[in-house]
């Protein structure tokens, strides 16, 4: 049986060197913009992999914490970012309660199978401070899910995306398709915003 983790273990230098000049700064102002009350905040960057995002909120003066499943990906968010890192596996979260004002999740939950979906989200809440906010962006698709490459992947399209996202008790407040300004059937990733209510 193919696993996920054991891909990226395998393949994080070159996941690194191919990523690692990624521009998400898009995503990173959107979740920033939706986030009340007066900075640093604490953002837990969901599936950091090697940590380039993490030296990005840290540099913005943010307290950023770090959750990966492989091994090989927290050494080196670790050791580039100098914050904290959680080992986790997104199928046996450990999170504290009411602790963030963000949780910035680049593309990251489209690994979580759909089965296993409501009970993340619900982690996540769980894990945000009343009026806390979370992004997500995921390569988008028709719904279908299964093995690519090594990988599992669940690709969502909005309305899907959305009833998921709102049946865990999240609010919307934006989302849009990237990479910005290129016709939408160039546009794979669907990036998405949320609030937790301050009072449920």
């Amino acid at each position: 049986m193919p696993n996920t983790l054991d891909y990226y273990n395998q393949n994080a230098d070159s996941f690194k060197a191919g990523t690692q000049d990624h521009d998400v700064s898009q995503n990173i102002a959107a979740l920033l913009r939706h986030i009340h009350g007066a900075p640093p905040h604490r953002i837990l960057d969901f599936g950091c992999g090697p940590g380039r995002d993490l030296k990005t909120f840290s540099k913005m003066g943010h307290i950023a914490i770090g959750l990966e499943g492989a091994e090989a990906f927290v050494t080196m968010a670790r050791a580039d970012s100098g914050c904290q890192v959680l080992h986790q596996d997104f199928l046996a979260l450990d999170l504290p309660v009411d602790t963030f004002d963000g949780v910035f999740a680049n593309a990251s939950l489209f690994h979580v199978p759909t089965a296993a979906l409501p009970q993340v989200l619900a982690q996540l809440y769980a894990c945000l401070k009343p009026d806390g906010v979370l992004f997500s962006s995921n390569p988008r698709g028709q719904n279908q899910e299964g093995w690519n490459g090594g990988r599992y992947g669940a690709y969502h399209d909005i309305d899907a995306w959305r009833a998921f996202v709102t049946a865990a008790g999240f609010t919307e407040l934006e989302h849009y398709y990237r990479p910005a300004g290129l016709p939408l059937e160039q546009q794979p990733w669907l990036a998405s915003v949320w609030r937790k209510p301050s009072m449920p």
